[in-house]
Order: structure tokens, then C-alpha cells, then sequence
């Protein structure tokens, strides 16, 4: 009998994670709602729901009409219980603290806060160069209107392990810390936790209450204003998830992002009436929705601590519209542009009933086939075909029986009008 109360008292923590709920938030550019009215608001609040993201990061880089949409932001939100934190974008605009604090202070009461220990939170992109008297300002303004306020930085020029008890040491204003590097560092491997076990154990170290807040994201491709990069992204929705919910275990996971068209890691559909310049050039036609049904995946697994049931087979595909190396007609050619492989990727999530299945997956002359078992997630990939203008074609077979197939919803071509290293995705 003692044996079993020992057993038991060593599970307490273990059980304690499974069954404390966590938040998932997802980063929004509100530089995207120009054109947004409150039913857009809406529509984007009703979607994320749907896979169990808890609110939006509104990114506010400018104190013009963003701050008007945000009050259809706020009216939207709280209609549906969603949660909403404000992120002041230092790098893309100027933020005074007079008009820090008027932004917060307009919605300190609004039901939609998300609040961290019962206070405001609050969070940036960049802005470490306004140094500790800026968020200490801020904070002790709005506490003098009787709003408490938990800032949780993005300081992105703090990447390095060896700067991660620096930061605190150096802004005793701040409470927490948000972790904005979720791709490889211009490197042609896989990210690490190193970065956020390095600031998660900074921010327990510094006793000011968190949270820790790690970011995940599908894909990193920019090519705007004469200048483009690639990270290597090939597999990295699936396993910046892991590394969440296996190893890392953040008090907040933060998806980079919903509608950042022009850094092509959204995952939200593609809302046309928004004016994304250039960017449309390689987003036009590409959606990332199909990346959700991963989500909503690891998100639950997050929230409880286990693994959720499939109920359902599903493949969930990614490829890019044209091979590297090729000519395009204009954008620029993408830094790291060798990085990616010349590939199609899917992941196989097949119901806990299906036992085995065989995967097989063809474009043009190439063929390659993996195996995948009920209530798990594997990724495999076939190789760019030498044809030109080949679509993919992915097939489920159990028993040597076709369960589910389809075509991929683009060709890969070599007629190239724009550098575009921004990938389709889709599902069966």
C-alpha cells in the first residue's frame, strides 16, 4: 500500500501539466485590417476557435487607423470570448508611451484582455532600444488609472543563450519574455530548443512571474523591397510543435503568425480585400489552411498533456510551386534560396483504427512511398520530378486497397513569373 501511495505522489506533477490548460495565442498583423470591418474580425476570431487558439497578438505598428480597427477587434472578441494582447511593433513604427498608454488604457476593461496573473498582458516586436525606463514608465502610468499591466517582450536582438539572464538584469521592468525565434538562423539544419530553454530558465531565474511564451511557425520566405530570404522550413510545423509539447512545455505558445502575407507564414485563409503590395505576387492563389489541421492537432495535445485521438485518415501536403535554381521573371531570388529541397512533403495522420497504411506519393516520373500507423503523425516526401509542369498525386493504401487519394491544388513549373519560395498546402 505504501508502495502505491509513492507511485502516486511521484505522478502529482506529471498530472498536474495534463490537466492544466494552457494558452495558445496567435500573432495578427493589424497592419493587414485596413479593410477590415467587424465581421472580418469575426470571421478570423470564429476560425481560429475552431482549432483551439485562445486570442490573438495584435501586432500595432501605428497609432492611425489600426487603433480604429481595433475597436471592431475588441466588439468582435468579446461577442465570441476571444482574447486579445496588444504587441507594439517597434521595428515597423514609433510608439510614445503617451500613446502606449492611451492604446491600453482605451480597452482596460473589455472582457477581451487576456490577462497574466490578473494583470494586462502586454507584449512588443523588437523595441529593447527604448530601454527599461520606457516599460517602467508605462507601467507606472497606467497604474496610476488602476490598470496593472505584465509586459512579455519580443526583444528579437536577444537570440543568444548567453544573453538570456541579461535581458533581465538589464530591464527590471519586464515580467516576461517572448521567445520570437521560431526558424533556424540562416543555418541549412533543423532549429533547437536551446533558445528557449536558455530564456525560459531566465525568466524562472528572475522571479518576476512570467510568462514564457515560445513561438512556433510553418515557414519563413520574404521578397519585398529588392531584398529576399528562405529558412529552411521543410518539416518545421510538425517538429516546432514537438519540440513544444515534448520538451519545452511553454507557459504560451505563440503562433507566428495568422495573416503575415508578406513573411508567407500565415495560416489563416487568404482574405483578398486586404492590400498586401507586392506580397500578393507570391501569395496570390497559395493557401495555408490545410496547416490548421496540424494545429488543432498539437494544440490539444499542448492543452491536455497527452496526444488527442484521429478519428479520421488525413494527408496534409506542402510543396513549392516551382523548383530552385530556375530564372523568374522578377522579385528577387531569395538568400539561402539552396536550402530548401526540391520536394514534395506530406504528413500521414491516420485514425487510431487504421492499423498500417502505405502512403504513396507521385509527380511526373518520381514515386516514393512510406509507411504510417493508426494514432501517429509521419512526414515523407518525393523528390521534384525532371517533367515540367507535373502535379502531385497522393494516394492511402490499406491492404493494398486505395482508402483516400487526390491531386495536389498546383503544378510545379519552371515558368516562373516571381521568385516564389512560398508553398502551397493543402489536404486530403
Amino acid at each position: 500500500m505504501a508502495r502505491s501511495i509513492a507511485a502516486l505522489l511521484g505522478m502529482l506533477p506529471l498530472l498536474a501539466r495534463t490537466v492544466s490548460a494552457q494558452t495558445v495565442l496567435a500573432h495578427f498583423m493589424a497592419q493587414e485590417s485596413y479593410s477590415y470591418s467587424q465581421d472580418d474580425w469575426a470571421k478570423d476570431i470564429s476560425s481560429a476557435q475552431s482549432i483551439g487558439i485562445d486570442g490573438f497578438v495584435l501586432n500595432v505598428a501605428l497609432s492611425d487607423y489600426e487603433v480604429d480597427r481595433i475597436v471592431d477587434a475588441f466588439a468582435a472578441a468579446e461577442a465570441a470570448g476571444f482574447k486579445l494582447v496588444y504587441s507594439f511593433d517597434f521595428a515597423g513604427g514609433h510608439w510614445s508611451q503617451d500613446e502606449v498608454v492611451s492604446l491600453i488604457a482605451a480597452h482596460k476593461d473589455s472582457d477581451a484582455n487576456y490577462k497574466w496573473q490578473d494583470k494586462i498582458l502586454v507584449s512588443t516586436y523588437s523595441g529593447s532600444e527604448q530601454g527599461n525606463d520606457f516599460y517602467q514608465g508605462v507601467k507606472d502610468s497606467l497604474s496610476g488609472q488602476g490598470v496593472e499591466v505584465t509586459w512579455a517582450p519580443a526583444f528579437v536582438d536577444y537570440r543568444e543563450t548567453s544573453k538570456a539572464q541579461e535581458v533581465f538584469s538589464t530591464f527590471p521592468a519586464i515580467d516576461g519574455f517572448v521567445n520570437w525565434w521560431s526558424w533556424p538562423a540562416d543555418v541549412n539544419e533543423e532549429l533547437t530548443t536551446e533558445t528557449d530553454l536558455a530564456y525560459q530558465s531566465a525568466v524562472k531565474d528572475a522571479g518576476r512571474g512570467g510568462p514564457f511564451i515560445m513561438s512556433v511557425s510553418p515557414w519563413q520566405f520574404k521578397s519585398l523591397g529588392g531584398d529576399g530570404w528562405v529558412e529552411q522550413s521543410d518539416t518545421l510545423w510538425n517538429y516546432r510543435w514537438k519540440q513544444a509539447v515534448d520538451e519545452v512545455h511553454p507557459d504560451i505558445v505563440e503562433i507566428v503568425t495568422w495573416n503575415d502575407y508578406g513573411e508567407a507564414h500565415y495560416i489563416s485563409d487568404i482574405n483578398y480585400n486586404v492590400d498586401m503590395g507586392d506580397a500578393l505576387n507570391y501569395v496570390n492563389g497559395i493557401e495555408h489552411g490545410a496547416w490548421r489541421t496540424i494545429a488543432q492537432y498539437y494544440i490539444s495535445w499542448y492543452k491536455t498533456g497527452s496526444a488527442p485521438a484521429i478519428e479520421e485518415d488525413t494527408l496534409v501536403y506542402w510543396y513549392r510551386v516551382h523548383p530552385k535554381g530556375v530564372k523568374c521573371d522578377a522579385g528577387t531570388e531569395p538568400r539561402m534560396a539552396d536550402f530548401p529541397e526540391d520536394a514534395v512533403f506530406a504528413l500521414a495522420m491516420l485514425a487510431d483504427s487504421t492499423g498500417e497504411a502505405t502512403i504513396s506519393l507521385d509527380v511526373g516520373s518520381s514515386h516514393s512511398e512510406f509507411t504510417a500507423n493508426g494514432g501517429n503523425l509521419t512526414i515523407g516526401k518525393v523528390p521534384f520530378p525532371t517533367e515540367d509542369g507535373q502535379t502531385p498525386y497522393f494516394t492511402i493504401l490499406k491492404d493494398g486497397q486505395k482508402s483516400k487519394e487526390g491531386s495536389g491544388n498546383h503544378n510545379i513549373t519552371t515558368a516562373c513569373p516571381y521568385y516564389n519560395y512560398n508553398p502551397t498546402v493543402g489536404q486530403l
